[in-house]
């Protein structure tokens, strides 16, 4: 057994751990992805009590290569990624040899049991960590493998992990994370659970605006409208052409309750993301520029939706005679009753399931909130 020690200070090596849940599991997802795997499966292991004991991240990828063992795992802010180039057939997604430490942000064990491919037999080999001595990996000796492909297995899950159980909103969430790569490579599969990781199962609809500046790279805005509300939604991502994400944060539009997340994506995004200047935000000129565009389009695009919406809600509470306003009405108490009636509809989610004179006693009442 060989031992690998991280070239840097415990305590700046356990502040990697912190991430939510779902943040650990995309981060192993991207390096699954960018080991080129074509699959790749999240599964929870459960306790007697029905609580997350342990979290297996498997993939079909080329494995961790065990002659650069020491590089990958000893250093930080050198990852092999960053030199990479266009050596491997999809663009990658990390650059700062982070990603393997948000393995512990699951559970206090991880083990990488991986096998590559070198000089034509296949090896494989077993890497542990241990967040009590986050500094230090242990490599065990490289035995004959049967096919490449790695897998994380974290135990002694953290409590929050729990929070994965709830497998809707965790496949929703994943979901919007990889949208778009998914899309650029149709070919690659993600499962959480046994649950396909898909964008067109939890998406309402989708639309794309190109963004045109003057003195820069054109962008695309695209909107994808989700079924349901989950963690996360109503975010701005910056993405690569190849739908590889580089930065979020919120978008800041009302969408009037419709769970959305917006992708903007230009090449020339990935060269700003290399000189950190996405997350300058609206301190960089260039990035505020493409961020003013793109919060024009999300408002102009849901006044539109919603404006629809209501429209079309109007017209069939008239057609089931159950709107409450009438002729005596001017147009004053007409538009604001219309107004608050779009903002307390959304929020009974079974309103259109309510009986025809439930639903009329309601609507009065709002009418009766503006008088």
């Amino acid at each position: 057994m060989k031992q690998i020690f991280v070239q840097a200070q415990a305590d700046h090596i356990a502040s990697l751990f912190k991430a939510s849940p779902v943040a650990a599991i995309e981060e192993l997802v991207w390096n699954a992805l960018d080991a080129e795997a074509r699959e790749v499966q999240v599964d929870l292991v459960l306790n007697e009590l029905g609580g997350v004991s342990a979290i297996r991240v498997s993939d079909d990828g080329t494995g961790i290569d065990v002659l650069k063992a020491d590089a990958t795992f000893g250093s930080l802010g050198g990852s092999w990624k960053r030199t990479a180039g266009n050596n491997t057939a999809r663009h990658l997604h990390g650059r700062h040899g982070r990603g393997r430490f948000k393995a512990f942000a699951l559970g206090g064990l991880v083990e990488w049991r991986t096998t590559m491919r070198a000089g034509g037999e296949l090896l494989s080999y077993t890497i542990r960590g241990d967040a009590g001595n986050p500094g230090v990996f242990e490599l065990d000796a490289a035995m004959p493998g049967p096919a490449t492909g790695t897998e994380v297995y974290i135990a002694n899950a953290r409590a929050n992990c729990d929070s994965l159980l709830n497998t809707v909103e965790t496949v929703e969430a994943l979901a919007s994370k990889f949208a778009l790569y998914i899309k650029s490579y149709p070919s690659v599969r993600i499962y959480f659970n046994g649950l396909p990781i898909s964008p067109v199962i939890v998406q309402r609809r989708e639309d794309e605006y190109p963004i045109k500046l003057q003195g820069h790279p054109d962008a695309k805005l695209r909107i994808i409208e989700w079924k349901r509300k989950f963690i996360g939604a109503g975010r701005l991502v910056w993405a690569g052409p190849d739908g590889f994400q580089l930065h979020e944060q919120s978008a800041t539009v009302r969408s009037g309750g419709v769970p959305f997340t917006a992708y903007l994506t230009s090449p020339r995004f990935v060269e700003l993301n290399r000189e950190n200047a996405l997350i300058m935000d609206e301190l960089n000129p260039e990035v505020r520029a493409y961020l003013d565009a793109a919060k024009a389009i999300l408002k102009d695009h849901f006044a539109r939706l919603n404006a629809d919406k209501a429209a079309n809600m109007i017209a069939g509470w008239r057609g089931e005679g159950i709107y409450p306003c009438d002729d005596d009405d001017d147009r004053a108490v007409r538009v604001k009753f219309e107004r608050l009636a779009m903002q307390m509809v959304p929020r009974f989610e079974d309103f259109e399931s309510l009986s025809l004179g439930d639903r009329k006693l309601i609507l009065s009442l709002i009418k009766q909130t503006i008088r």
